[in-house]
Order: C-alpha cells, then sequence, then structure tokens
C-alpha cells in the first residue's frame, strides 16, 4: 500500500472510532501531526483504531501484532522506520493497566521517536 492508501483505509476506523468515543474532528484530527490532546476520549479513540488496526489482544497493545500489521500495511519504504518506533515503544503501554492510556502513549511515543514516517487516521 502506498502511505495515501494507508491514510484512505484509516478513514474507515476514523468513522468508526469517532462517535464510539465521542471526539470531534478539532480534538483528534491533528494526531498525525503531532496534536495529542491529555483527553479520556482522545487516549481511547487511538485504543479504538488499535483495536481495529488488530494490534490489540487481550486488552493489551501486542507488539508482534503491530510489526505483522507493518509489514502488511505499510509501504516498503516506511517499514524499517516504523518498525524502529514500534521497538523503542514497544515498553511504554507496559506501565498503563488501562488500554487507553497505554494505547495514547504509545502513539505519542512513536510519534516522538519518528514525527515523518507517523500515520494516524
Amino acid at each position: 500500500m502506498t502511505r495515501q492508501q494507508l491514510k484512505n483505509s484509516g478513514k474507515i476506523m476514523k468513522k468508526s472510532c469517532m462517535p464510539k468515543n465521542d471526539v470531534t474532528e478539532e480534538q483528534v484530527g491533528e494526531i498525525e501531526n503531532g496534536k495529542f490532546l491529555e483527553d479520556r476520549n482522545v487516549m481511547c479513540y487511538i485504543a479504538c483504531v488499535y483495536s481495529m488496526s488488530q494490534i490489540v489482544k487481550n486488552n493489551k497493545l501486542n507488539y508482534e501484532a503491530v510489526i505483522k500489521q507493518v509489514d502488511v500495511m505499510f509501504p516498503a519504504e516506511m517499514r524499517d522506520a516504523v518498525k524502529a518506533a514500534a521497538a523503542n515503544c514497544k515498553d511504554v503501554g507496559k506501565k498503563y493497566k488501562d488500554i487507553c492510556e497505554a494505547s495514547y502513549w504509545t502513539a505519542k511515543c512513536m510519534y516522538d521517536f519518528d514525527p515523518k514516517n507517523f500515520v494516524f487516521p
């Protein structure tokens, strides 16, 4: 998939997860650009997207599933960079019992590690 195709597939998740978590475009529309609002609904929106991406197993982020999804979904030229960000951030979520917080802080870590290759719907 190209980066644009990846973003397009994310739109389906976004349309599903926004109303489920009562968030607006204003709250979540700039996550990909590093605008992470520390808000419970935003955190759970990120968890919803990750769940729909099949990288949440037993209510926890699953590093192996992340790597598998990167191989399937991401353009070849982004894979190594995104895997490096995932490896760097894989233990962040373990600090949080709550999937919403774990997802939020992991996403923020991945953005901070490599903003250029961070893709989020």
